[in-house]
């Protein structure tokens, strides 16, 4: 429900009461200045927080997968690099050194 500040003050108790049903938001001229919401739902928005927030990072994770490799005696085998043709090179030079597209 739509509190305005002064509502708010005056019916506390009717307004924590109401935060079983939903979220009870509290408005000064027209702009959201407070939410009080259930004590459950609280916790759970928390909990959700400190999981989004508990994410590893690349490096940790590249670290835990070094460690696995090593545990399990795997070693990544990658193959030798070699030069492939590079069409951007391949354009005609005019006098004076500057590449022009090749007509097609």
């Amino acid at each position: 429900m739509k509190w305005t500040f002064e509502e708010a003050q005056d019916n506390l108790s009717l307004i924590i009461d109401a935060t079983n049903q939903e979220p009870q938001l509290i408005y000064t001229q027209e702009q959201l200045v407070a939410a009080i919401v259930d004590p459950k739902l609280f916790q759970e928005f928390l909990n959700w927080q400190q999981q989004r927030s508990a994410k590893p990072s690349l490096t940790k994770a590249f670290a835990e997968l070094r460690q696995l490799c090593i545990q399990e005696d795997y070693s990544l085998e990658i193959p030798t690099r070699s030069v492939k043709p590079n069409p951007l090179t391949e354009f005609p030079l005019k006098e004076g050194g500057k590449c022009t597209p090749l007509s097609l």
